[in-house]
């Protein structure tokens, strides 16, 4: 008797005994030979729209100049650099998932770990816009790094912006390979699929770079793939303390403080896992892949969700606490401002999406409600997009010097190009999830109880 859907869902393994290996096979290949969906052509010609109108303010702005955007004296490091720090944050998880869960040998990683990766390539792609657009000419960007030339100039070292340099094209690179890696054997087995002669099997055949499935290729895949997970394992650290060292390293009230590294950490976790979520939920049923991402993984990601976020809200309860006892007038005034300044709003919509509302999650329902897990990932994006505009634009606003003072209004380009870069990150995801295999195929078949389809054995079990 075949499985109801409901028990495909919500299996007592991590995927249903039912499956075999012939099974996920085709079920993860389908989509790219299926043709796609009316909801999928919306949601690509949706977020080109969208993804539209942020070039186009960036061709403006090359025309204009930055007096276009809401920064200005004192604030100047406005959406642009909010939008950076908060899509290098989403990365995060992808490398978490594929790296320390692989090397601490956790099994549920198998179904979201290909997705995750994905999504973290295109999360740098997304924030590694933003550094080199806000530097005003971004036709002399190549300066940033240090190539060899007749004029003996070097950059600057000592500058953040060549921290995030150093950063985003680490992280970005490594996090490339890992994925690729991963991905070579499902490309050898798409292009098995493939009718011989066609131009979607050479593209397949380059792309899996000769993959023969022998002992010797699987040897060297995992050998390779497990050094690559202790390479990308310390950038789940150390990027994001980069980025956080961007701000911790200057005076500023509110931003000269040792917390920011582990904090910054923390809530990149936590954001990028509600990106998970947020992405995952609808993309097993326009996949048809709810057998192999069940709710039993979204609850599991919904627990580290919880978790970090008592983490993050315990960061911002030290943030108080390390003013307070700081007994700096400076530092004082800053969180005093936030609290119930005119910008107030921002503080408590981010302790409302980042604290109040992952608490649901406590309840079991909750935790394995579609509807509830997406709607709670949305809170969770909004609310980490406004952390970083309370602790950026918010800390700028009100420095040593009250001379300084002013406000940070963002202008109809500034949410242009924050919608945008939803857009410009959708569009990507949107294009990999007809073109590659988003789920490891040959990483789930190593976690199938019953992969040959056979009636299982009395000691079948799985860890």
């Amino acid at each position: 008797m075949r499985p109801t859907l409901a028990e495909l869902e919500s299996p007592t393994t991590l995927i249903h005994e039912s499956v075999t290996a012939k099974d996920v096979t085709l079920d993860v290949i389908a989509p790219i030979f299926r043709a796609p969906s009316l909801g999928w052509w919306v949601g690509l010609f949706t977020s080109m729209l969208i993804m539209g109108l942020m070039f186009m303010t960036f061709a403006i702005q090359m025309c204009e100049g930055l007096g276009i955007l809401g920064i200005n004296s004192p604030v100047m490091w406005g959406s642009y650099i909010t939008n950076f720090v908060f899509w290098i944050g989403i990365g995060h998880a992808g490398t978490l998932i594929s790296a320390i869960l692989f090397l601490f040998r956790q099994k549920w990683r198998t179904s979201i770990n290909r997705s995750a990766e994905a999504m973290t390539i295109f999360a740098v792609m997304t924030a590694g816009l933003f550094p080199l657009i806000h530097t005003g000419r971004p036709w002399l960007d190549f300066w940033l790094f240090p190539y060899p030339n007749d004029r003996l100039l070097w950059p600057q070292f000592r500058s953040p912006l060549m921290w995030d340099v150093f950063a985003i094209s680490t992280y970005g690179t490594t996090s490339a390979i890992f994925w690729y890696l991963g991905l070579i054997p499902d490309f050898a087995t798409v292009r098995d699929k493939c009718r011989p002669g066609t131009l979607k099997r050479a593209i397949y055949s380059m792309a899996a770079f000769g993959w023969k499935g022998t002992v010797r290729d699987w040897n060297h895949y995992e050998r390779a793939y497990a050094q690559f997970a202790w390479i990308s394992t310390p950038l789940v650290l150390s990027v994001h303390s980069t980025v956080s060292f961007d701000f911790a390293t200057s005076k500023v009230p509110g931003w000269h403080t040792t917390i920011f590294p582990p904090y910054f950490v923390a809530g990149a976790i936590f954001g990028g896992f509600g990106m998970v979520v947020f992405l995952l939920a609808p993309m097993r049923s326009m996949l048809k892949l709810e057998k192999y991402i069940t709710i039993n993984h979204l609850e599991l990601c919904n627990k580290v969700i919880l978790a970090t976020s008592m983490i993050v809200g315990y960061a911002y309860a030290m943030e108080f606490f390390a003013a307070w006892f700081s007994e700096s007038g400076y530092e004082r005034s800053q969180f005093l401002y936030r609290l119930g300044g005119p910008h107030a709003w921002i503080f408590w919509t981010m302790t409302l999406c980042n604290v109040v509302s992952p608490m649901f999650f406590w309840f079991k329902r909750v935790r394995r409600s579609l509807i509830a897990m997406w709607i709670i990932s949305i809170f969770v994006n909004i609310g980490m997009w406004f952390e970083r505009a309370n602790i950026f634009m918010l800390s700028l606003e009100r420095d040593h010097l009250p001379a300084n003072w002013g406000y940070w209004v963002g202008t109809s380009w500034d949410w242009m190009v924050v919608g945008g870069s939803f857009g410009w990150f959708m569009f990507l995801y949107l294009l990999y999830c007809r073109t590659m295999p988003t789920i490891a195929i040959a990483e789930i078949k190593s976690v199938l109880v019953n992969p040959s389809g056979k009636a299982a054995r009395g000691d079948a079990h799985h860890g």
